[in-house]
């Protein structure tokens, strides 16, 4: 009997794990605005704007920030000429206020009034 409950216990947690890895998968139908949205968004979590959702901190790291305004700026440049018109208005705004809050927390650069 208590044979038969573990392998029930088992096979339910096995099943549950399963749904969490399926869950977690991301979704096929993301598109450029969802993948630029996503860059942004960890750009701002690197900047310290907002918590980091795995650990619920604010966590600076401007290296990795850096990287991901490089990022954007790259596959605005490779492109251009194929966005629609949401598309290029989201990549621009999103580098312009991602380099401003960048340069603002770069220590030694002066600020001019």
């Amino acid at each position: 009997m208590t044979e038969k409950i573990t392998n029930v216990i088992l096979q339910t947690m096995d099943e549950a794990l399963e749904k969490q890895k399926e869950d977690s998968l991301p979704s096929k139908d993301i598109d450029f605005l969802g993948y630029i949205a996503s860059l942004a968004f960890q750009a701002m979590v690197f900047l310290g704007e907002i918590p980091s959702p795995v650990t619920q901190r604010v966590e600076k790291n401007l290296a990795q920030a850096k990287l991901l305004i490089d990022t954007l700026s790259i596959l605005r440049d490779k492109t251009k000429g194929n966005l629609s018109e949401p598309e290029s208005r989201l990549l621009e705004t999103s580098i312009y206020e991602l380099q401003i809050k960048y340069v603002e927390q770069v220590p030694g650069v002066t600020k001019s009034a």
